[in-house]
């Protein structure tokens, strides 16, 4: 089995992320595909296993093997935790809407680490870029302080919502070069700080809900087991 057809035939969910799902879309927007993929179990019977990831079919498209994305969304990943928060919704069968409904189960105070850790490797970036061409990435620097917006409202509230809403404008502002430098940086050292404000109130838990996540996966493993009454075994065995 190649691994696009994972993709093709195993999706249990599918979304799109990006700036379609930000609410930062304008007509030269790419559109960012995100998907989770359940491998059959005997695939990981064999020496060979299924990938943790594939890129595709096509552009702009990238999957996780299940595992693989519990893993990264229980540690507190942005990139897997905003894409099960996506309004953008493709494709979701039964296993992909209890994924979903583990959304809670995933979010603990980890994601403050997880994401201001990665806003801390774009800031770098954004320095770098200022010191060698006296000017940031614009768009760089507008997903810095829409993630760090994220943050901060996820710490305030303890729910997870990508979307900008009303951030929309003043964001689109920074990205076209419109916002000078010292007050983006301005805007960015405030987050920061109301963020750590956040962290201290915040409602979120400790630490994620591992057992009920084991436990899903553990059911998804088991069904797609019991659906392998057709799986042939390797020559040699």
């Amino acid at each position: 089995m190649q691994p696009e057809d994972l993709v093709r035939d195993h999706t249990i969910y599918a979304c799109v992320m990006g700036s379609r799902a930000f609410g930062l879309a304008t007509g030269a927007s790419d559109t960012d595909r995100r998907g989770v993929f359940l491998a059959p179990a005997p695939l990981f019977w064999r020496f060979e296993k299924p990938p943790a990831h594939v890129e595709g079919p096509g552009e702009e498209r990238f999957s996780w093997e299940l595992e693989r994305f519990c893993e990264l969304a229980l540690r507190g990943n942005p990139n897997a935790l905003e894409c099960l928060h996506s309004p953008l919704v493709e494709h979701v069968d039964d296993t992909g809407r209890e994924l979903l409904s583990l959304r809670g189960a995933f979010l603990s105070r980890r994601v403050h680490d997880t994401f201001i850790g990665y806003a801390l490797g774009q800031r770098r970036k954004l320095d770098a870029d200022v010191r060698t061409t006296g000017a940031p990435r614009w768009k760089h620097a507008m997903h810095l302080l829409r993630l760090l917006t994220s943050a901060r409202d996820l710490l305030r509230t303890g729910e997870l919502r990508i979307d900008v809403g009303d951030e929309r404008e003043p964001l689109l502002a920074v990205k076209r070069g419109e916002i000078p430098w010292p007050e983006v940086e301005s805007r960015m050292a405030r987050l920061a700080t109301q963020t750590e404000e956040a962290l201290r109130r915040t409602p979120l838990p400790p630490e994620p809900d591992r057992a009920r996540v084991a436990g899903f996966l553990f059911r998804a493993r088991r069904d797609s087991a019991r659906r392998a009454d057709a799986y042939e075994e390797p020559e040699g065995v």
